[in-house]
C-alpha cells in the first residue's frame, strides 16, 4: 500500500480493496508510529482525517468520485485550514486555529483529498534545514543525522518516509526543490502565479509558490493539476486556462535540448552530486535529449539580491504580528509599545528576528536605493539571462544544492554558509520560473542526491514529462529509507 503510486491507490478504491477510511487509517498508524522520531508532522487530528475520509467514501458510493477522491495527503503547515492549527512552525501562532481556508486547501478538499495532518516546517518558511521551526528540527528518513532540507523538510520527509503519498509544499528559493532532493523525492515549485497564496501565509510575496511534493513526477503532476487555478482573491493569480500537466507525461524525449550552465557545474560543487548527475544526463541521451552549454552569467549576483529581496518583503509581511488581534502576545508588559516589543521578540525565533531586521534596514531612508533597488535591478538581469539560456535550449539541468544533506547542525552557526547552499534554487524563485527536483542517485554517505530542471514559463508539463520519462527507466524515485 506504502509504495503504490496516486494512479494505483485511486485504482486500489475504485477496485474496493480497501475504503478511503481504511487507507487514511493505515497512514495515520503509520505517521504515528514514526513522527515521534522524525518530527515531520506537527499536528495528526485523527477524528478530522477520518470524517474527510468518510466523506469520501461517501462521494465514491455515490458515483461522484473524481481521481484523487480519498486519496490522503499531507498539508505544509503554513496553508491556512479552517478548524485546524496553522501554525506556520512558530511559536507566534503555537496556538492558532485557521478560521478559513487557503485556495489550495479548498481545491484539494473539492476534489476529495482526504489531509492527514500538518507538516513542520522552518518557522514562517524562513530556512534551508528545517531547523528552525519552534516545534523541533524534522529527521531526515535516510539519516536522521542529516538535515531534511527547508523549508518544505517535514513534507519531504514525511513523502520520503511512506507518512504520506503525497504532500503540499511552498518554494520561495528553493524550499520545495532543495527538500525535495535531499529526501530522495520529486518535487516541483511552478511558475509564479499558477497556484493561488490566497491563504499561504505570506513570507515573500513576489517569490513563494505553492507546489506538490511526492514519489514521483506523475504523482506531482496529478497534484498539480488539483492545486493550480485562477483565484480572484490573490491579485498575483494568473487568469489563464486551467491546464492537464499530466498531458505530455508519455510523450518521447526525443529532440529535446538540455542546457547545462557552465556556472552551475563549476568550483564548489561535490564531487559525488556533479557524478550523479552526470549519470542521469547519460541516461537523457539515451531517451533520445542532446545537450547543449549554456551561460548564466549572473548567477553568482542570485544570492545577494534575494537575501535583500525576501528579508524587506519579510519585513513588511511579518509586521502583522503584533500581538494585537491574533497570535502570541506577552503576558506582561507596560504600555501598547511594549507589548509590540516583547510579543515580537518571544513570539518570533532568531532566523526570522535576523531576516526583519535586514528587510528593515534595506527599506529604510538612505538604503532603499543603495540595496533593494539595486537588487530588483540584479534580479531583471537574472531573469534576462535565464531567457536567454532558454532560446538554445528547452530545459535547463542543473544541480540542486551543491552537496547532499549535511548534519543537523553543522551549519546553524553561520547563516552565511547555509545561505550559500541556495546558490542553484534562488534564481528560478526570483525570475519566477518553474523547476523540478527529481532523484538521481546518493552521495558517498548514503544520502540522497536530486538534479532540477528549470523551464520557461508555464512549461511545467514539458518538466513533468521529462521528470517521468526519466523516472520510467531508473530507479532512485522508488527507493525508500529503512525506518
Amino acid at each position: 500500500m506504502f509504495e503504490k503510486s496516486i494512479k494505483q491507490l485511486a485504482a486500489s478504491l475504485v477496485a474496493g480493496e480497501f475504503s478511503a477510511v481504511e487507507l487514511a487509517g493505515e497512514y495515520l498508524k503509520r505517521a504515528k508510529a514514526y513522527n515521534g522520531e522524525l518530527n515531520a508532522f506537527i499536528t495528526l487530528d485523527e477524528d478530522k482525517t477520518l470524517a474527510q475520509a468518510k466523506a469520501a467514501d461517501a462521494t465514491r458510493a455515490a458515483g461522484n468520485a473524481g481521481l484523487l477522491t480519498g486519496i490522503p495527503l499531507a498539508h505544509k503547515d503554513i496553508f491556512c485550514q479552517e478548524g485546524w492549527l496553522t501554525t506556520c512552525g512558530s511559536k507566534m501562532l503555537e496556538n492558532f486555529v485557521s478560521p478559513y481556508s487557503a485556495h489550495v486547501v479548498e481545491l484539494c478538499e473539492k476534489a476529495g483529498l482526504v489531509t492527514l495532518g500538518r507538516t513542520n516546517m522552518d518557522e514562517f518558511a524562513m530556512g534551508s534545514s528545517n531547523e528552525n521551526s519552534f516545534f523541533g528540527a524534522v529527521k531526515n528518513p535516510w539519516d536522521k543525522l542529516a538535515v531534511p532540507g527547508g523549508s518544505s523538510g517535514g513534507s519531504a520527509a514525511a513523502v520520503a518516509a511512506r507518512l504520506a503519498p503525497i504532500a503540499t509544499a511552498t518554494d520561495t528559493g528553493g524550499s520545495i526543490r532543495q527538500p525535495a532532493a535531499f529526501c530522495g523525492v520529486t518535487g516541483i515549485k511552478p511558475t509564479y502565479g499558477v497556484v493561488s497564496r490566497f491563504g499561504m501565509v505570506a513570507f515573500a510575496s513576489s517569490l513563494d509558490q505553492g507546489g506538490p511534493i511526492g514519489k514521483s513526477a506523475e504523482d506531482c503532476a496529478l497534484l498539480l493539476n488539483v492545486m493550480s487555478g485562477f483565484d480572484e482573491r490573490d491579485a498575483t493569480s494568473l487568469d489563464r486556462p486551467k491546464e492537464d500537466y499530466a498531458r505530455e507525461l508519455n510523450q518521447p524525449l526525443a529532440g529535446l535540448k538540455i542546457g547545462l550552465p557552465k556556472e552551475y557545474f563549476a568550483e564548489g560543487l561535490a564531487a559525488d552530486v556533479a557524478g550523479a548527475i552526470d549519470a542521469a544526463i547519460a541516461e537523457y541521451k539515451k531517451l533520445g535529449a542532446t545537450i547543449v552549454e549554456i551561460s548564466l552569467p549572473n548567477t553568482r549576483m542570485a544570492i545577494p539580491a534575494y537575501y535583500v529581496i525576501a528579508p524587506a518583503e519579510a519585513s513588511s509581511n511579518l509586521s502583522r504580528f503584533d500581538g494585537v488581534r491574533y497570535g502570541h502576545r506577552a503576558a506582561q508588559y507596560d504600555g501598547l509599545t511594549e507589548m509590540y516589543e516583547k510579543s515580537r521578540a518571544e513570539g518570533f525565533g532568531w532566523e526570522v528576528k535576523r531576516r526583519i531586521l535586514t528587510g528593515a534596514y534595506v527599506l529604510s531612508h538612505g538604503y532603499y536605493d543603495a540595496y533593494y533597488l539595486q537588487a530588483q535591478k540584479i534580479r531583471r538581469l537574472l531573469a534576462d539571462d535565464f531567457q536567454r539560456g532558454l532560446t538554445q535550449c528547452d530545459v535547463i539541468a542543473a544541480p540542486v544544492a551543491p552537496t547532499a544533506a549535511w548534519n543537523l547542525g553543522e551549519k546553524s552557526d553561520d547563516p552565511v554558509a547555509m545561505y550559500l547552499a541556495d546558490i542553484y534554487t534562488l534564481g528560478v524563485n526570483l525570475a519566477g520560473l518553474p523547476g523540478i527536483s527529481h532523484p538521481v542517485g546518493f552521495a558517498a554517505n548514503g544520502r540522497p542526491i536530486g538534479m532540477q530542471l528549470i523551464g520557461n514559463y508555464f512549461a511545467e508539463a514539458k518538466l513533468l514529462n521529462a521528470a517521468h520519462q526519466y523516472q520510467q527507466v531508473t530507479d532512485w524515485h522508488t527507493k525508500a529509507p529503512a525506518l
